[in-house]
């Protein structure tokens, strides 16, 4: 499994838009490439400071993602970052997330 953890600093007052967008329109974005697993977002407690974490198949997965859509992402976060977003990507090492059930019972 491989990860990408991309950095990014918010404009003030803009966690709700940042949100939104991701929910409406990065996340669907997400879903549909290859080899996609999981998102998670961050906010620290400023509310500005952003970290977000996607999973993926494999390396060449990310990648692919990196060339092709994520400049795209860029344009839709635009008007809520600061700065220019840091990404770094990572080979999982170890995790119990693949070993979550995807149906489980109550």
């Amino acid at each position: 499994m491989f990860t990408r953890i991309v950095t990014l600093n918010l404009k003030p007052n803009r966690l709700n838009d940042f949100k939104e967008a991701m929910d409406k329109q990065v996340l669907p974005m997400l879903r549909k490439q290859s080899g996609f697993k999981d998102a998670f977002a961050l906010v620290g407690t400023s509310s500005t400071e952003i970290r977000s974490i996607t999973f993926w198949d494999k390396k060449e997965n990310a990648e692919s993602y990196n060339s092709a859509t994520y400049p795209e992402v860029l344009k839709i976060l635009a008007n809520f970052v600061e700065g220019t977003p840091q990404v770094k990507s990572y080979e999982v090492l170890s995790s119990t997330f693949h070993n979550i059930p995807t149906l489980a019972t109550v």
